[in-house]
């Protein structure tokens, strides 16, 4: 074998070890702070513990997990917060890119889409929930990539799998199948029209549309939550001999809206879609 195989043959199983690894954490198999063993998952693999360590830091550099002191390397979790912030980061990008690959999309890009469109579809009725991110993102990445951004579409398709299992769960758990599912077969149809503008302010309004459904639903369950807090708290100092509560303390509401984004008001309204695409 020469030394150029040699060299080589590491990095192969390297790219082996991280493409089976990031399938595994974006299809849902390990919940969000799950600790991943480097022996158990270099005896599934078939290879040995190196490749396994380079493909965990590879993917603690994607976002995806995170290697801590005296625990290893464990699927990363996101707080609403920071869910939120990467979705507004997939507004800026997603929509500068559309306005550059509208032009220049060709009929086999609109099949493309159109392919994955209807597996996403297929995917929706079935329930097959694995592959909703995994299809989702598919499809937007086949509308960019006409644009040529390739630096770009490698930052978007970074911040998709870092918010891929949360797309997910919105779609689940806040009833978003059929909605979705309508608003991509309409931002297809502002690319076919060659509408770029359109397009991207209907992109824009999608993502912001999964955001305030995620937010919405974490406020429902962090309602809940309180709600269900107080209830015990009041059960353990109602007086006795009294039919009415003691109430210790007020539950403050859950916050509004996020930081706003500068010019928030005019973005939601599309008027940052100042430069004409092509």
């Amino acid at each position: 074998m020469s030394q150029e195989s040699k060299d080589s043959a590491p990095l192969s199983l390297t790219t082996i070890a991280t493409d089976a690894i990031r399938q595994r954490i974006l299809a849902g198999e390990w919940a969000d702070g799950s600790q991943l063993r480097q022996e158990a998952l270099s005896r599934e693999l078939g290879m040995s513990r190196v490749p396994v360590r380079e493909a965990l830091r590879q993917l603690e550099a994607e976002g995806l997990v995170n290697i801590e002191d005296n625990k290893g390397a464990v699927v990363s979790q996101l707080s609403l917060p920071e869910i939120v912030e990467l979705l507004r980061v997939r507004v800026l990008l997603e929509c500068d890119v559309l306005l550059e690959a509208i032009p220049r999309q060709s009929s086999a890009d609109i099949a493309e889409a159109e392919a994955l469109l209807a597996k996403f579809e297929i995917a929706l009725r079935d329930k097959d929930i694995s592959a909703w991110g995994i299809l989702n993102a598919q499809f937007h990445m086949a509308l960019y990539r006409a644009a040529g951004r390739d630096q770009t579409l490698a930052i978007i398709e970074q911040l998709h799998n870092r918010t891929d299992r949360y797309t997910r769960m919105q779609i689940l758990l806040t009833g978003f199948n059929d909605r979705a599912h309508h608003e991509h077969t309409r931002l297809l149809e502002l690319c076919k029209q060659k509408d770029a503008i359109s397009a991207a302010a209907f992109l824009r309004q999608h993502i912001m549309n999964a955001e305030e459904a995620l937010e919405a639903w974490y406020r429902a369950q962090a309602g809940q939550q309180k709600t269900s807090r107080r209830k015990k708290i009041t059960a353990r100092t109602r007086p006795q001999g009294h039919g009415q509560d003691l109430v210790l303390t007020a539950i403050n509401p859950a916050a509004g809206k996020y930081g706003a984004l500068p010019g928030e008001a005019s973005l939601r309204q599309g008027l940052f879609f100042r430069r004409q695409a092509g």
